[in-house]
């Protein structure tokens, strides 16, 4: 796979939910080492597409690469294989309450590793530095933590395995403007020190200004994908209206 090809290609994907049509054959491509991000109204599909190109939902029809592998066609050990190349960060975070915020980071490295605990224990700690969480955080619980850090010990436990994508849902949803924004900061220094893809699934205008290369904006059940700039420029109305409204200008500032 050359350096220069998509690490993720999507093609023709359409997508039915509850007899509805969310997706019409839609097409992506993600560039290695760019951060892009899908925005779209409410329920306009954005994390149904996340989930279908990580293999948790299937599509109707249409064909989904993901590292050069056939996301849809990959049996069970080639989705394993898959699955350690990339991390994933779910909306809500999806830690587990029961567990220490260590036991949380090393669930991928139990579920795809042999390591011993000594060392599950030691990368824990080095991951919890990298997102800025010391670690007293270790031995607490989810419920002990603020919503922000909670979504840093999600986002260490998604770079548990060192992958070379990561998928966020939703990022910065629920977090204070102050904390949103030393959220989009510590995954652009994540990103540019780690070479990773990133694909984001958000609403938050800030973000887009603050980290995206590129926006592919779902509307109409079809993908506009183009630099901020480039989008803005459609004429469609919703667009116009997300981009161009009082709050697309105000991050735009």
């Amino acid at each position: 796979m050359s350096e220069r090809d998509p690490i993720i290609t999507v093609r023709g994907l359409v997508t039915n939910l509850g007899g509805r049509l969310i997706h019409d054959h839609v097409d992506l491509d993600v560039r290695r080492g760019e951060v892009i991000a899908i925005v779209g109204g409410s329920g306009s599909g954005k994390s149904v597409l996340l989930r279908s190109i990580v293999g948790l939902m299937r599509p109707a029809a249409g064909t989904v690469h993901v590292l050069g592998e056939d996301v849809l066609a990959s049996d069970d050990s080639a989705m394993r294989s898959l699955q350690r190349r990339w991390g994933v960060l779910f909306q809500d975070g999806a830690l587990f309450s029961s567990q220490t915020v260590a036991e949380n980071i090393q669930v991928p490295m139990r579920e795809f590793t042999d390591a011993p605990q000594a060392l599950m224990n030691e990368i824990a700690a080095i991951k919890l530095g990298m997102v800025g969480l010391g670690t007293d955080a270790a031995q607490k619980y989810p419920s002990e933590l603020s919503g922000g850090m909670r979504k840093r010990a999600s986002l260490a436990r998604a770079l548990v395995l060192d992958p070379e994508i990561v998928f966020l849902d939703e990022p910065t949803a629920g977090l204070d403007p102050i904390a949103a924004a030393a959220f989009d900061q510590l995954i652009a220094s994540l990103q540019k020190s780690l070479g990773l893809t990133v694909f984001m699934v958000t609403h938050d205008l800030d973000t887009l200004h603050a980290i995206c290369d590129r926006v592919a904006v779902l509307v109409n059940k079809k993908l506009k994908v183009g630099t901020i700039d480039e989008v803005r420029a459609d004429p469609d109305p919703w667009i116009q209206e997300y981009f161009s409204g009082p709050r697309g200008r105000a991050a735009m500032r």
